[in-house]
Formats: C-alpha cells, sequence, structure tokens
C-alpha cells in the first residue's frame, strides 16, 4: 500500500444510463491505471435529443483515485 494517491478527472458517456457512464469511465481508465482504489462522481449531465425530448446521452464526471507506484 503506498501512503500518498493521485486523482484525476475524466468523463465518461453511455446511451443507457449515468450508472454506465461511470462505469465506462472506470474501466477505461483501469486499462492504463493501475490500482484504481476510489472515485468520486462530480457531476452527471446529458444530451436531449430535441425530436423526442428524451435522454440520448448520459454523461459522468468522475475524480478517480490510484497509488502512487514507487521504484
Amino acid at each position: 500500500m503506498t501512503d500518498v494517491a493521485k486523482v484525476i478527472e475524466i468523463v465518461g458517456s453511455s446511451a443507457h444510463g449515468w450508472e454506465e457512464a461511470v462505469q465506462v469511465a472506470i474501466t477505461e481508465a483501469g486499462k492504463t491505471i493501475k490500482g484504481i482504489t476510489g472515485l468520486e462522481v462530480i457531476d452527471m449531465t446529458g444530451k436531449v435529443d430535441p425530436s423526442t425530448g428524451k435522454i440520448d446521452l448520459y454523461r459522468a464526471t468522475v475524480k478517480i483515485a490510484f497509488g502512487v507506484q514507487h521504484s
């Protein structure tokens, strides 16, 4: 375990919901960042289709924390 953590902010998106948008963000970050230990959802936004009045894209802004690796 490390005593220092780094926090980054990313945005995930989904056509199905905010929960999936958060998971997309974590999954994609996990492809290049090892040891993710936590997250904070700081914003949820969406895009509305004007012809239907329904949400067609969900976005979640997420802070992701992970330990700093020492060499």
